[in-house]
């Protein structure tokens, strides 16, 4: 089967992931992730944690993965040298944040984000690296002043980049960034007005945006991430996706590690049916997600959410192989074959019950990467 899409992953949250999700979005931010990633300065620190969340997606069936790393540009720059050495097709983020009343230290100033920007997109380019590509990340607006969200803005605009952040995750950030820009008529005219919504753009969980904004989303090309596990474990919001392709807008899945407390794609899938049958019981006439459509999200949609279907998210003739070997049947494994069934039998029972022993291999670009090899080093 394809590879699957991870559209928001934050690697540097895998060290605490299935932990600390007793609060809301903003207190755990505060609380818990701000004070782990501000240790990412240490780079023996970040090898171990990132080498870690790597390996563990591969293993669970990501092909492609687009990853927030931290504010370090030199850590940020390794966890694209570790996803080349795996040979994982991956969008890098190094953050980008000149606001941070909670923890004072974890921040830059907006002439520091900047330049480190520029140096990380420099240094990354020139390791011409065959799969691994930065993208521009503000970190969401809440964490950005108007002047910095307008710099990346532009850098993204003049090196031709990928943008990812974060949209609409919960009323509290809503009307926070209601407070902070006020001269704007929603959360999603922020990032267009600084030139952040884009046809490269992926914008993060869009629980509670209004048609309007589904529609502004749809007009710059913009697509959303949706990732259920967060939703549910912060208490965040539940995204009706069949609104969102209801207005056109490009759509895949995200883990969201650690605000979601799974690492494996596997696991936003059968999320993202859970949340569609809690809106239909709430709301009868809701057309319930097949699974179908779902995989197609986690595939496909995931790889036109990054804008990279021209590469990879389906086995269309002339795009790269992104695979899994996919063995229902695994010895040990967690499903019990009964009797012989179709492909799409097979496919929905690993959808819903499979895990990584069921992934014998993973393909990327046609190399197998899983079981792994010990990746040779980077030559500086």
């Amino acid at each position: 089967m394809p590879g699957m899409v991870d559209t928001h992953i934050h690697a540097s949250q895998y060290s605490y992931a299935g932990t600390a999700l007793d609060m809301p979005l903003l207190q755990w931010l505060n609380t818990y992730t701000f004070p782990v990633e501000s240790h990412f300065k240490d780079l023996e620190f970040a090898h171990r944690v990132y080498t870690q969340v790597v390996k563990r997606t591969l293993r669970n069936g990501t092909t492609t993965a687009c990853y927030f790393a931290t504010i370090h540009t030199d850590a940020s720059l390794l966890l694209g040298q570790i996803a080349n050495d795996f040979g994982q097709r991956a969008l890098v983020g190094k953050v980008c944040m000149d606001r941070n009343n909670a923890v004072k230290h974890y921040k830059e100033t907006s002439q520091e984000s900047q330049e480190e920007t520029c140096r990380f997109i420099a240094e990354l380019l020139k390791k011409k690296y065959p799969l691994v590509k930065p993208v521009v990340t503000p970190r969401f607006a809440v964490s950005c002043s108007g002047a910095l969200l307008g710099q990346l803005g532009e850098i993204a605009k003049n090196n031709n980049l990928h943008i990812q952040s974060h949209v609409s995750e919960t009323i509290e950030e809503m009307n926070l960034v209601k407070e902070l820009f006020p001269e704007h008529i929603s959360y999603t005219d922020v990032y267009h007005k600084h030139k952040l919504l884009t046809d490269k753009t992926v914008m993060a969980h869009g629980c509670h945006l209004s048609d309007e904004e589904l529609t502004l989303f749809r007009e710059t090309g913009a697509s959303l991430s949706h990732c259920p596990n967060s939703n549910i474990s912060l208490c965040s919001g539940l995204l009706n996706v069949r609104n969102v392709l209801k207005h056109k807008v490009k759509l895949g899945l995200g883990t969201d590690v650690a605000g979601g407390y799974s690492a494996s794609m596997l696991d936003a899938v059968r999320r993202t049916l859970d949340i569609s049958k809690v809106l239909t019981i709430q709301d009868p006439t809701h057309h319930t997600l097949t699974f179908e459509e779902v995989f197609r999200l986690a595939t496909l949609g995931g790889s036109q959410a990054l804008s990279l279907d021209d590469q990879t998210g389906n086995f269309e003739v002339g795009k790269d192989f992104d695979a899994l070997r996919v063995n229902v049947a695994a010895p040990g494994g967690p499903i019990d074959p009964i009797q012989s069934e179709g492909p799409k039998i097979l496919l929905e029972k690993f959808l819903n019950l499979g895990d990584d022993r069921n992934i014998v291999e993973v393909h990327v670009a046609g190399r197998k990467v899983v079981p792994f090899t010990e990746p040779t080093a980077t030559a500086e």
